[in-house]
């Protein structure tokens, strides 16, 4: 194991090993976010196993947004393929410094290893991004979704003093985002 992956014996490794096609076709945006992420990593292409690389396709709803996230073992570069993002991340603590700016088509920003970031179309079409990431298997933690839809739950008054929420409101969040 390396990283996690066998090591294929390099006898078996084929040329498909290395290849994946359809990052040209659009995602379907859900619901929740209006938008969807196309992996390629380690898991669609073995090849990748220790080269620290991977690449998403982002396709973005109109107002459709990547959540506030963060990827745990990469940094990011993203590429605005089509369209208008407001993107930005977030420092750490004490100084929780806001990073933001609007893209455009052809525009590049890059998101530090581990700090919370987001992308949201700000235009009045669908836009489409691509990412790379300096990780096989970056991971990726969604703020929201981790916060209050854990299973098992974080227990109410702990979020409710965390957030500054009354303890029904964090409920209510809790229902909303339970899987």
């Amino acid at each position: 194991f390396v990283n996690g992956k066998f090591c294929k014996d390099p006898k078996f490794v084929t040329v498909d090993d290395f290849f994946k096609s359809g990052l040209n076709k659009a995602g379907t945006p859900n619901e929740k976010t209006g938008s969807v992420v196309t992996l390629v990593n380690v898991n669609q292409i073995p090849g990748l196993n220790t080269l620290g690389i991977s690449i998403v396709r982002i396709d973005y709803a109109v107002n459709g947004q990547n959540p506030p996230h963060t990827h745990p073992r990469a940094s990011e570069i993203l590429y605005v393929a089509h369209g208008t993002l407001l993107v930005g991340f977030v420092t750490s603590n004490p100084e929780n410094r806001l990073f933001s700016k609007v893209l455009n088509e052809g525009d590049v920003f890059v998101f530090p290893e581990g700090l919370v970031h987001f992308q949201a179309n700000v235009g009045k079409y669908p836009a489409v991004a691509f990412a790379g990431l300096s990780s096989q298997n970056p991971g990726a933690i969604v703020i929201a979704d981790t916060v209050f839809g854990s299973n098992p739950p974080i227990q109410p008054n702990v979020l409710a003093k965390a957030f500054q929420l009354d303890t029904r409101t964090v409920m209510d969040l809790q229902a909303k985002f339970k899987k």
